[in-house]
């Protein structure tokens, strides 16, 4: 695909150019069949939505003016590299009376922004700790 950013007529992507869809290892879309499955030459990683992927969804988001919906694909592409058990973490801490305090998901951001190379995420989940200090949600409710 050109350098140029998506727009709807590259939608959707799987369609308009297959030969660049590809896995986390490389895989191209069309190699993903039922018999590399059943050789083993497929693994879940080969099945896994990739950062780039999500990037070109919010390409195309922007282009047909749904913003939020491209900030939440950005987000998603950032997720997309951080360890599934970091992320369900984060999942964990963010539901109602789960976080102690307002500083427990202000480290959560920070380790987010060092550590992880997620600043949207970061950003996110400062902004959600402004919201739930408000709202009171962090008084310990199970």
């Amino acid at each position: 695909m050109a350098d140029t950013p998506l727009t709807a007529r590259d939608y959707p992507i799987a369609e308009t150019s297959p030969d660049d869809v590809t896995g986390n290892r490389g895989k191209a879309l069309s190699s993903l069949t039922m018999e590399a499955v059943l050789s083993g030459d497929i693994s879940m990683e080969d099945l896994r939505i990739t950062p780039r992927a999500l990037e070109q969804q919010a390409e195309i988001s922007k282009s047909v003016g749904r913003s939020t919906l491209a900030k939440n694909f950005e987000r998603a592409a950032e997720m997309a590299q951080i360890p599934q058990d970091e992320v369900m973490a984060i999942y964990e801490l963010l539901r109602p009376g789960r976080a102690a305090s307002k500083d427990s998901l202000l480290d959560v951001a920070q380790k987010l922004r060092d550590e992880l190379n997620a600043p949207l995420l970061a950003d996110f989940i400062e902004e959600a700790s402004r919201f739930y200090e408000m709202r009171g949600l962090f008084q310990k409710r199970y």
